[in-house]
């Protein structure tokens, strides 16, 4: 992972077939393949179907590769994320990706671990050579070290850190949507709630801290801190860590909320260890909705935002900025808000608990 700027930028998957990789699997001359994907004619059904499936095979995309060319573009976007140990962040790769490739876009990716070195090397590094737009979601950076580049590389950002003016943001409301998960939890008649995810600078644990004191505020229920843990990462193994010093306490809580789902269910497995019934002796609540989530005993109630239209929306605004470098036009910043809901499930005493 802390390797060099060019090594750090790796395919999502493997890089597009060659015409003679697609002539070697369809046992044709490049000359045939070549006619074949331009639809030229004089070549015989047989063969045509063999390189049609060699080409369907290998992933070979001709025309997208030379209309970029064609323009001037690489043909590649960046996709810089802290890390994949978090089960969100690999979910949102995929499914950008996927939006990038519906419009003709490889997307290369880089693993930073939320190192400020890595986090700026991933924007000012020699990666910008190789792509024609980034997306960022840094932990470690704050906006005024990330606008010094944003003139030089066409760029939208993702997450919870505060973002520059001038630049395209899409990010779920964290303050809101951590509010409403501890809501859930009072209205199930909680009242002792701990609050696992603490973490000093990073933006996510900021907000979804506030939206948790919030709902606290709100119901008259004073903020106690040795409920709220820090924790050194947002994993499995930071949240059961965090679920036990909890344990520990002279008196527990009741519920918790975890401020991302992999701490959840590490949360979860503690109580497991330590003969603790879920929900019925405690509460757990998190924020992502990842698979693991839906399928674990018990599955886990969560804050679920809409991925789809997360990439979706920060595709486009990438797309718009790189289409303005050419004419050499620079669009407002757009902050947009990605939509959510609460899924309750048997974490809290939901349905099948």
């Amino acid at each position: 992972m802390h390797s060099s700027a060019v090594s750090a930028w790796v395919s999502l998957y493997a890089m597009t077939a060659r015409l003679k990789d697609v002539a070697s699997r369809a046992g044709v001359s490049v000359k045939t393949v070549s006619n074949v994907v331009n639809n030229k004619p004089y070549v015989k059904p047989e063969t045509r179907q063999r390189v049609e499936a060699a080409v369907k095979e290998l992933g070979y995309r001709p025309n997208i590769a030379a209309r970029q060319l064609k323009r001037g573009r690489s043909g590649f976007i960046g996709l810089v994320v802290p890390e994949f140990e978090t089960p969100y962040f690999a979910e949102l790769a995929s499914r950008i990706w996927a939006e990038a490739e519906r419009h003709g876009y490889t997307t290369l990716l880089n693993l930073t671990g939320a190192d400020p070195k890595l986090e700026r090397s991933a924007f000012q590094g020699v990666g910008n050579q190789l792509i024609d737009g980034l997306i960022f979601s840094p932990q470690a950076l704050s906006g005024p070290q990330i606008i010094e580049r944003t003139e030089a590389l066409p760029m939208v950002m993702l997450g919870e850190q505060p973002v520059p003016t001038g630049l395209d943001h899409v990010a779920i409301d964290s303050v809101r949507a951590a509010r409403k998960a501890t809501d859930h939890l009072l209205a199930r008649g909680h009242r002792r709630i701990g609050a696992i995810g603490l973490s000093t600078g990073r933006g996510t644990s900021l907000q979804r801290a506030e939206g948790y004191r919030q709902a606290l505020r709100a119901a008259g229920i004073p903020i106690d801190q040795e409920l709220a843990v820090g924790v050194p990462s947002y994993s499995r193994r930071a949240g059961h860590a965090a679920m036990n010093r909890l344990l520990c306490l002279p008196e527990p809580p009741t519920a918790v909320f975890c401020f991302n789902d992999a701490m959840a269910v590490g949360a979860i497995r503690a109580c497991y260890e330590a003969g603790i019934s879920v929900p019925r002796e405690m509460a757990v609540a998190g924020i992502d909705d990842i698979p693991e989530g839906r399928y674990i005993t018990p599955s886990l109630t969560t804050v679920s935002p809409d991925l789809e239209f997360l990439a979706r929306e920060t595709i486009r605004l990438l797309l718009r900025r790189i289409e303005a470098v050419a004419s050499d036009d620079t669009p407002p910043g757009v902050d947009i808000s990605v939509p959510w809901r609460l899924t309750i499930r048997e974490s809290t005493g939901g349905a099948g608990s």
